[in-house]
């Protein structure tokens, strides 16, 4: 069955994508509205099954891989400034706006504060491909986006780790920061001393693109051990892609591991957020899902826009990179999952908020598309 629900995904997603770009719009777009109308939602042709899950987690897993194989690090190393600030910027305004809105609803403190954290995650999948649509991905606001991502990922997660221990859960904050300083403290070396060396062992093995195989083994293990320690998995994966990228062997492996993504894995990615979304009895909560999205997409796009701007970015390209901060994507949604488990989260609420993340996922490929237009007019001008 998953095998003729795959077909579908593949061919409506490209078709889709195909009517997004006639239409002005990133490819990306067609491919998470095409979602919804296969899913449970609309048609019902895809459901959101387990294998389906998995499938899209190597998407989404070889997507953040490419970007990093593709990161300029020279313009990288320029842009820390301005990736600080916007990460930092990024988590204050949401995180404050979020805990005044649960107040308002008549969360507790802590649950608010649960609240302001999860507006506080960003995952930067989608602008990732949008960038790349639009060659930008190795600009300077595309770098500052990437490594502002990172730094979102680690305040955010230690941050909830926190508020786990002081709600009572059995989380210790201790281990936590722990965990995540030997990720980066190994991922780092290992990708500096150590992927050269795997890489040239397999270049002489005499089987079929065994090259190709080592930067999926080399992929997937950083994005394993990532999630392992209580880091994203993706961010596992982007600096196996940094770490590749300095060898030798980067463009064979860019080239044909854009293949195999593009093919199969990213599309299924991008389509599955659409067939996750379950929009049944929502009707009940539309002012709140209204309200929580609208205040979603503004505090992180004027938190990231004010943090770039503080760190000399003018104004229109630190509204480019505040676009891209903006969808919350499967980050926000395995934090709403924690807090459900934790009873930080109502079912009700839940389900909101799920329906919010989609919101700021369908923003930010038009809204990127729009801001980078006319940042690019604006250059040749």
């Amino acid at each position: 069955m998953f095998i003729l629900q795959l077909a579908a995904i593949l061919f409506a997603s490209k078709i889709a994508g195909d009517i997004s770009v006639r239409l002005g719009q990133p490819a990306v777009l067609g491919k998470l509205l095409i979602g919804i109308v296969l899913g449970p939602t609309v048609l019902g042709i895809v459901n959101d099954t387990e294998i389906l899950k998995e499938v899209s987690q190597i998407g989404v897993i070889l997507l953040m891989f490419i970007a990093g194989l593709e990161t300029d690090m020279n313009e990288f190393k320029r842009t820390g400034k301005a990736a600080t600030f916007v990460g930092v910027l990024g988590i204050v305004v949401p995180l404050s706006v979020g805990y005044v809105a649960g107040t308002v609803i008549g969360l507790t403190h802590i649950q608010a504060v649960f609240l302001g954290l999860l507006l506080s995650a960003t995952s930067v999948s989608i602008s990732v491909q949008v960038l790349k649509e639009m060659n930008q991905l190795q600009s300077k606001e595309g770098s500052t986006i990437l490594g502002a991502a990172v730094i979102d990922d680690i305040v955010v997660i230690v941050s909830l780790a926190f508020l786990m221990s002081v709600a009572g859960s059995d989380v210790a904050l201790g281990t936590v920061i722990l965990k995540k300083v030997v990720f980066f403290a190994l991922a780092i070396f290992v990708a500096w001393k150590l992927i050269p060396v795997v890489l040239r062992l397999f270049a002489p093995l005499r089987v079929d693109e065994a090259i190709i195989s080592a930067g999926l083994i080399i992929c997937f293990s950083f994005a394993y051990f990532a999630e392992a320690t209580g880091v994203a998995s993706i961010i596992g994966a982007y600096i196996a892609g940094l770490g590749v990228s300095f060898t030798d062997y980067k463009k064979e492996i860019s080239h044909k591991v854009e293949t195999i993504s593009y093919s199969i894995f990213v599309p299924v990615f991008f389509t599955s957020i659409g067939v996750a979304v379950e929009l049944s009895g929502v009707g009940r909560h539309l002012w709140l899902i209204a309200t929580l999205s609208m205040l979603a997409i503004l505090t992180k796009l004027v938190g990231a826009s004010f943090g770039a701007k503080l760190a000399g970015v003018p104004w229109r390209p630190a509204l480019a990179i505040g676009a891209g901060m903006v969808s919350r994507g499967e980050v926000a949604l395995i934090i709403a999952g924690i807090g459900l488990e934790a009873k930080l989260l109502t079912a009700d609420l839940f389900s909101s908020i799920v329906v919010v993340v989609l919101v700021t996922t369908l923003v930010t490929p038009p809204l990127l598309k729009m801001l980078f237009k006319e940042e690019v007019v604006k250059r040749i001008a």
